[in-house]
């Protein structure tokens, strides 16, 4: 039977979920070989140098794992994270503190590092390079800039859009690593991990119906883990057939390929609307009531990753395979439908 719900289990059990389903060595995380490989070298090698491990830079799209990346490499190193975010340290005294603050070889983590003030930024640099930080005391003509030592330190420093680091910041990380999504074995590993660390009564063919609907990312794997058990507790008796997996992200508007509602939206407006394109981001984005940066960072990423999106010259078009899923018929199009405008402009200036 369903379990009684607990009175004393704290509310904030899907973040308390998070943390306990995240890998902590280097052992434990599944996909990525080819970062975890290389990782695994260079910390092995400055360990055995008792140095600080060089700064590192991961990037890749949300979800994939950097931070949990990033607190495997503390642990590795046998030192302590400290982490923050780009858009927090707003003053060079903020990162000071930080800095001043770290031990040798500790880990600082900041996520979003591209979103870094850019005087902090220029403040990072000698303290990445020398480790030193300029700091000034008092104000006006009695002022004075003195120079304090930091501690040899590790910055691993996390982004989904490392074209916005500037260059002078990016060429600063000595060990620069992209993750990639995974693979559908890979995904029903991980899901199946999962399973056992919540204690979910699963059967094999619904860890493989759950990764397949995950779209390559573990976070959004174990989001959706979370919630087919919620649903299999209440209304099955807390057992996971594929059968139930499958109806349970039915329930959650989550079809066989991981399109959810917003998805489906797009496309069909992309389809519905406009004939399936081309067609520009500003008027999906109209006809859709979202903004752009939401299209172009929630939802196009994904579909152009399964081939139901392309962007062309002339704006975003749905491909047969989007027909296909949607159960329509691809309309035909003009050879050069895709070809640039030789003559004119689009309308639309964010249409590519």
């Amino acid at each position: 039977m369903a379990q009684d719900l607990d009175p004393r289990r704290p509310l904030d059990t899907d973040a308390d979920d998070d943390v306990q389903l995240r890998p902590r060595q280097m052992a434990e995380f599944i996909g990525q070989r080819t970062v975890v490989d290389n990782l695994r070298i260079f910390i092995q090698a400055a360990r055995r140098r008792g140095e600080a491990l060089d700064h590192v830079l991961l990037y890749g799209p949300p979800g994939l794992g950097k931070t949990t990346l990033a607190n495997i490499v503390a642990a590795e190193m046998g030192t302590q994270l400290r982490s923050t975010s780009g858009p927090i340290i707003e003053r060079k005294d903020d990162l000071a503190a930080i800095l001043t603050d770290l031990k040798p070889g500790d880990v600082l983590f900041i996520d979003e590092v591209h979103r870094l003030n850019r005087v902090v930024e220029e403040c990072l640099y000698p303290a990445l390079e020398d480790r030193k930080i300029d700091i000034i005391i008092g104000e006006g003509p009695h002022a004075k800039s003195i120079k304090l030592e930091i501690a040899p330190f590790t910055l691993v420093g996390a982004t989904t859009r490392a074209g916005m680091l500037s260059a002078p910041l990016r060429s600063r990380f000595g060990i620069t690593q992209r993750l990639n999504f995974y693979s559908l074995d890979e995904m029903t590993a991980i899901v199946g991990r999962s399973a056992q660390i919540l204690g979910c009564m699963v059967e094999t063919g619904a860890l493989e119906v759950v990764a397949g609907r995950s779209r390559g990312t573990p976070r959004i794997a174990n989001r959706l883990l979370r919630r087919v058990r919620d649903i299999a507790e209440v209304m099955h008796e807390g057992r996971i057939s594929a059968e139930i997996a499958a109806k349970a992200l039915e329930m959650l508007e989550v079809d066989a390929r991981g399109l959810d509602a917003q998805d489906r939206a797009f496309l069909g407006a992309l389809v519905g609307k406009f004939g399936g394109g081309p067609v520009g981001l500003n008027t999906l984005a109209v006809s859709l009531s979202e903004d752009d940066d939401t299209l172009i960072d929630m939802v196009e990423p994904y579909l152009i990753q399964i081939g139901f999106l392309t962007r062309t010259p002339r704006g975003r078009v749905a491909t047969a395979a989007a027909y296909e899923h949607l159960g329509l018929p691809p309309p035909a199009r003009p050879a050069d439908d895709s070809a640039p405008e030789l003559f004119g402009f689009d309308d639309d200036p964010t249409a590519g």
